[in-house]
């Protein structure tokens, strides 16, 4: 084998391994504890979003009380909180396309269909920036009887959309069957220290 041939599988090697390295902890410090509308939240879990070996953006998960199967989560009553950090700019349209994606690879489509006035709330949101960029933060709290609340860089983007079931269907993007990034799902489920 030639030296080219072995720097190019060590390089290889190293690609493959960074994202496994890197989701044991996150480069954000996020709160151990988050107040949604009165109701006190702690963290489950921390990670990091990879696209190939790229590191996407940072993602806690806040619930009433500690989870560790998507199961559980789905079942759990109460106020949530899913908070982002960006790593790198991210065009609004991509994000948007990528979180509906996510809907529909997590949920049945009659579902889906179901809350499209949700989903297109979701899409305009993101669309309506052209990019986050790295640093950005942005969070979606969940409070029953209210709906979804989306948050840019701290500040509310319109009323709260969707129910219960829209929200379990946001979840299910990280936590589905299907996850955006399955190292990402066992770090939000407490596989993983933040």
């Amino acid at each position: 084998m030639t030296l080219r041939h072995r720097l190019a599988l060590a390089s290889l090697a190293l690609a493959l391994a960074a994202p496994a390295a890197l989701a044991a902890g996150t480069s954000t410090k996020f709160e151990p504890a988050a107040e949604v509308r009165g109701t006190r939240l702690q963290l489950n879990g921390a990670g990091t979003r990879f696209k190939a070996i790229f590191r996407v953006y940072d993602m806690a998960l806040y619930t009433t009380k500690k989870v560790g199967t998507a199961e559980e989560l789905l079942a759990l009553p109460g106020a949530k909180r899913l908070s982002f950090v960006a790593l790198r700019d991210i065009p609004g349209t991509d994000l948007g396309r990528l979180f509906v994606k996510g809907l529909a690879e997590n949920s049945p489509e009659d579902q889906v269909r179901k809350h499209t006035v949700s989903t297109t709330r979701f899409i305009e949101i993101f669309s309506g920036r052209s990019k986050l960029v790295a640093g950005d933060t942005f969070a979606m709290e969940f409070v029953p009887g209210k709906g979804t609340q989306f948050f840019i860089v701290g500040q509310p983007q319109g009323e709260p959309v969707g129910d219960d079931e829209f929200f379990q269907m946001v979840l299910k993007i990280w936590v589905g069957g299907s996850p955006a990034d399955r190292m990402l799902k066992d770090a939000l489920l407490g596989g993983d220290k933040p």
